[in-house]
């Protein structure tokens, strides 16, 4: 039972970190692709605001990884988002590896239980006989306490992993989308007059959606 009593509090001490970790305020700040954008209007992204951005959140750390290549064109820009989104991707499943591990090993801890469980029962059966219901007993308990105490905790942490593997996912993928749709804004302001009407069109939904 230690084992699987250590195992619980692991998986709980991660799975309340991981909600704290992944708050969406906290990965994705609100307005920051608008204030990034005002900066880049008015000649403000420097490398001290660039470094800046990329310690901030995982949101800026794209965002930066992206600007940082605007000189070379908006498909390096593109490859450096896509970068940095896997690399962020990395530190956004941080634990998540041991919470899968706890829900794959705490069933076979608890089966190991049952195992002891059993050759208790029969041990007692070959020493005392059938005829004490108590031993008997004990041993089924212990077998069956174990494999119970496996499966508890396994079922919830199998739930979350799986959880927080969809919501890592789905950030990752938001905050691409975000800096993608940044970097055509600002490539398409740079295109000729009969297509800025539409880079405009970008901008207002852009600031309409961050501001």
């Amino acid at each position: 039972m230690w084992p699987i009593v250590a195992c619980s509090v692991l998986a709980t001490a991660i799975v309340c970190e991981r909600f704290w970790s992944l708050r969406t305020h906290k990965i994705i700040p609100p307005h920051l692709v608008s204030q990034v954008w005002k900066q880049y209007r008015r000649n403000q992204l420097d490398h001290t605001r660039l470094r800046q951005l990329q310690s901030g959140s995982p949101l800026g750390a794209i965002l930066a990884a992206g600007l940082a290549n605007y000189q070379y064109g908006r498909e390096v820009m593109k490859e450096a988002i896509e970068d940095a989104g896997r690399q962020v991707l990395h530190e956004l499943e941080r634990f998540l590896n041991a919470l899968g591990t706890i829900a794959s090993i705490t069933p076979l801890i608890g089966l190991l239980g049952t195992v002891f469980g059993m050759i208790k029962v029969f041990s007692a059966i070959t020493s005392a006989g059938v005829g004490d219901p108590q031993i008997l007993a004990g041993g089924i308990s212990e077998a069956l306490i174990t494999t119970a105490a496996g499966l508890s905790v396994a079922i919830p942490a199998l739930i979350f992993y799986r959880y927080f593997e969809g919501r890592v996912d789905e950030l990752v993928m938001q905050m691409e989308n975000e800096a993608l749709r940044l970097v055509e804004v600002m490539h398409n302001e740079s295109r000729p007059s009969s297509l800025q009407d539409e880079a405009g069109n970008e901008e207002a939904l852009l600031e309409e959606a961050h501001g």
